[in-house]
């Protein structure tokens, strides 16, 4: 009866333990499902550039892949060069997934280049305490805005009605002004958006508070995070590729798509004082790998000039700048090598500071080249020239420190020797020299006379042996 009993007991437990397991993976498929949607949300921080478009395109592509329901952009940029707004534009506008644009969380803005991007997405949508606007080209790459209203200026002097005839500048000015707004009223019409206050931020660089933007049509929807923007955005119908599509955004699946690896170093080396950094750290280590062959800097200078001509591929660069820079680090390494007693340094010095000045072609403040960037190279260059310049004066003024008298008898270092003849030191110093040929690199000799700058060597032990072949 006992043992009957506890037979049960333990069988009852092992029924109850498989209840609860069988419970629980029914819970944990309840909470996992496969057929919730998927929404990849990835922040787009700082300057819009190179990087955030690999980084959108690389988002856009892996939603697609995945079946996801929505791609969400949560921004917060000052703007951006005007190359790369087109790209991520594209992307967007060529997607097979929707996806929106969330200006989130609240402090955060969404301007000039930010708010083309946002115009052009599917679903738009703002935190309270945030902002977009200030859409004039001036703020992606170039040009000045026009005046109020976007009307060029009048010859006051004249005296005769309508427009002086614009200046080069301003005609290109003018250009920009009406190719930015051709282009954000097209997103405008094509997303259903204020078209009219578009124009207006591009022409006046007029900006909106969230609950503004949203009375004013401009976006869709006030949400503070993701899930709020799924509610209220679910069941919503959108062209997609020219497909129209109704959003299914219950209950959905939020993942959070970080930046790559491959993006952040981007990011870094997109920097164009990075940039300019390793172009000219890597341009010494050359220049000293050729003063002194055989250290090692070379490798690594090579490496670093490669790489800030990478970087500076992804930039808009003003090739004058880059030709002034290039012509600096010449004069410099001619001074390094030939010293001039600091003309052709100095030189160099003002070229690359003129150079470095112009080098990136847009007035976006992130992709400028920082002015304490350019007064600290331009400062170690002219310390390498004084540096060069005090050592060649130091070296004329000097006296011969050995005589041929002196010199005789002294031993030497063979460097390199070729046929009876090659390179050696002696006393801290680098001489021709000539000799026994059957020296080599390593051997000590001794030095037997002086004629002009070329040592006449004779072996360490007096004896002049033949090569024995």
């Amino acid at each position: 009866m006992t043992r009957a009993a506890g037979r049960m007991i333990r069988a009852g437990l092992a029924l109850l333990a498989l209840v609860f397991s069988v419970a629980g993976l029914w819970a944990q498929g309840e909470q996992a499902d496969p057929q919730a949607p998927i929404i990849l949300v990835t922040p787009v921080e700082g300057a819009i550039g190179p990087p955030a478009t690999r980084h959108i395109a690389s988002v856009i592509e892996r939603a697609e892949t995945r079946g996801a329901a929505l791609v969400v952009l949560r921004m917060d940029t000052p703007g951006g060069l005007a190359t790369s707004t087109r790209d991520i534009n594209r992307a967007i506008l060529s997607a097979r997934v929707p996806v929106a644009v969330h200006v989130a969380p609240a402090g955060t803005r969404a301007a000039s280049a930010g708010t083309y991007i946002l115009y052009a997405a599917h679903v738009a949508a703002m935190a309270e305490g945030t902002n977009l606007g200030a859409a004039t080209p001036v703020a992606m790459g170039g040009g000045a805005p026009l005046p109020q209203g976007g009307e060029a200026p009048r010859d006051e002097g004249s005296g005769e009605e309508g427009e002086a005839p614009p200046s080069p500048e301003d005609a290109g000015a003018q250009k920009r002004i009406e190719d930015a707004v051709a282009s954000i009223r097209a997103l405008a019409e094509l997303r259903g958006r204020n078209a009219d206050w578009a124009e207006k931020a591009v022409r006046e660089a007029a900006s909106l508070t969230a609950r503004e933007a949203l009375e004013r049509g401009v976006i869709e929807h006030l949400a503070a995070d993701t899930a709020a923007l799924a509610a209220a955005a679910d069941g919503r119908t959108v062209s997609v590729n020219g497909t129209e599509r109704r959003l299914a955004l219950g209950d959905p699946r939020i993942e959070t798509v970080a930046p790559s690896l491959v993006t952040r170093i981007l990011s870094v080396l997109a920097n164009p004082n990075v940039a300019l950094l390793m172009m000219t750290l890597g341009f010494y280590g050359l220049l000293y790998e050729l003063a002194s062959p055989g250290l090692g800097p070379g490798v690594a200078g090579a490496i670093l000039m490669l790489l800030g001509l990478y970087s500076l591929n992804t930039l808009p660069v003003n090739y004058a700048g880059m030709g002034l820079i290039l012509l600096g680090l010449l004069l410099l390494g001619l001074e390094a090598l030939s010293p001039s007693f600091g003309v052709a340094g100095i030189g160099g010095i003002v070229a690359f500071g003129i150079g470095a000045a112009i080098l990136i072609d847009t007035d976006v403040a992130a992709f400028q080249v920082s002015p304490g960037v350019i007064v600290t190279l331009g400062a170690l260059s002219g310390a390498v020239v004084l540096l060069l310049v005090g050592a060649v004066v130091g070296t004329r003024r000097q006296r011969p420190r050995e005589s041929a008298g002196e010199m005789a008898g002294a031993m030497a270092e063979v460097l390199s020797w070729e046929d009876g003849k090659g390179r050696v030191r002696a006393h801290g110093e680098l001489w021709r020299a000539t000799g026994p040929a059957g020296l080599s690199p390593g051997d000590t000799a001794r030095v037997d006379s002086v004629e002009g700058l070329t040592l006449h060597l004779r072996r360490a032990d007096g004896a002049d042996r033949k090569d024995q072949s």
